[in-house]
């Protein structure tokens, strides 16, 4: 294992970077969760136990590893509260293991309220977000009126920028019986935590410099996926944050010359949570049994994800803009009892063939995929662990992917736990 290695999604999120992460994590010292909030969940099965997790790195289950949540992360305090009781329950000590950046952003409770709020006036036109209240708090923050982890440190100054926010914002408060909405409540309970939560501040840039010059390896870990950046993404049908590997530049405060490896995390087919284009949509029994194999139900929200076939359009436009070296390509044991299988290559729109997205992202929702067959394997694949004893036609799709995309393949996962996997 390289030194510093970014994962990144390189679909509409939901990859399995959880996952991916934790494997890697086995070799690294130090884990970074570097954008995105708890509207990103990623799962992790080990020792017969799921562990679900939204703002602590998944590298937090391995023994030793240091892991820390940098200033690109909108946090939510109170879900934190609610993670770190999780993993104590499951005898997962976090103490001295994890720390936060002090300029890291807080979803506040009124933040979600105003996510719904915001939601329900949109009528039709929907984005379907997660009601987290992300998008609120990264408007926030782009606006020079959010709240920062160190804040808490200030009780005037917070108890000040509070009822300024009030008051500017007050179309969100006036008539409102929404406890979330209520200032002073918001205060009292953020004061409550605020001494466990100081236990964690730290200077992230700082830290993360000192492990490397100590010769430590980093894992920086990115959440959702490129197509929801909210440059290069399906915008506005994205996330609010950048997914993609600027992200991890800003979100953490390392230098890009300390990145040696760069990983996409490819699932074997597609899926897409809430509303936007998905030219390789499956509205029919397909779709519906590559939900029911994968289990493709939102960590976050418990939501069904929309399925199609493989995309290979927009893992092009992912591995280009990212700088992706190598992919991890998961799930591919739910394909196993597929007869044919399905890869987009190009697009038609307007009688032209197109190998790339469109100029204007939102003609994603008029273009036809242009498909590849390939042969299934129809036998099951779950649990190997060597690419010799994958099927023929197995190796094949995965050559395709490969080759088509110009990079190496890293890992193979055949199953949800750890020890389902091929490391190529």
């Amino acid at each position: 294992m390289k030194r510093n290695i970014i994962v990144l999604g390189c679909q509409w999120g939901d990859e399995g970077k959880g996952k991916v992460v934790d494997l890697l994590a086995k070799e690294a010292d130090v884990i970074i969760r570097f954008q995105g909030g708890a509207n990103a969940g990623h799962t992790i099965e080990t020792g017969g136990k799921k562990f679900i997790l939204h703002l602590i790195p998944s590298g937090i289950i391995h023994p030793g590893k240091i892991c820390y949540i940098g200033n690109g992360v909108v946090l939510d305090a109170f879900g934190l509260m609610e993670e770190l009781d999780m993993l104590h329950t499951e005898g997962i000590d976090t103490d001295g293991r994890l720390f936060i950046s002090s300029l890291t952003h807080l979803v506040m409770p009124f933040h979600k309220m105003i996510d719904e709020y915001e939601e329900k006036k949109r009528g039709g036109c929907v984005l379907g977000t997660t009601l987290r209240g992300i998008g609120p708090a990264y408007r926030d923050k782009v606006a020079r009126c959010g709240f920062r982890l160190c804040d808490l440190f200030s009780p005037e100054r917070l108890k000040e920028k509070l009822a300024d926010y009030r008051e500017t914002k007050a179309e969100y408060f006036i008539d409102s019986s929404d406890e979330r909405g209520d200032i002073g409540k918001v205060y009292n309970d953020l004061m409550n935590i605020a001494p466990k939560l100081k236990e964690y501040m730290i200077n992230v840039p700082i830290a993360l410099m000192k492990h490397h010059n100590d010769g430590k390896s980093i894992l920086f870990e990115g959440a959702q996926g490129a197509l929801l950046d909210v440059d290069h993404g399906t915008y506005p049908y994205a996330t609010s944050s950048n997914t993609t590997i600027g992200g991890a530049l800003t979100g953490s405060g390392m230098s890009p010359k300390f990145f040696e490896d760069i990983v996409g995390v490819v699932k074997a087919y597609t899926t897409r949570v809430g509303e936007g284009p998905f030219p390789t949509e499956l509205k029919n029994e397909t779709g519906a049994k590559l939900r029911d194999i994968g289990s493709e139900y939102g960590a976050s929200t418990g939501r069904p994800r929309r399925t199609g076939w493989l995309d290979l359009v927009i893992l092009r436009h992912a591995c280009r803009i990212n700088g992706v070296e190598k992919i991890a390509v998961t799930k591919l044991d739910v394909l196993d009892s597929f007869e044919k299988i399905n890869g987009c290559i190009g697009y038609e729109l307007n009688g032209r063939e197109l190998s790339e997205i469109p100029l204007d992202p939102a003609e994603l929702g008029n273009v036809k995929p242009l498909y590849k067959e390939f042969d299934g394997w129809q036998s099951e694949t779950t649990g190997i662990k060597n690419f010799a004893r994958l099927p023929v036609n197995a190796k094949k799709y995965l050559k395709f992917i490969s080759d088509d995309l110009g990079v190496e393949i890293l890992l193979v996962s055949t199953g949800a736990g750890r020890t389902a996997t091929i490391m190529v």
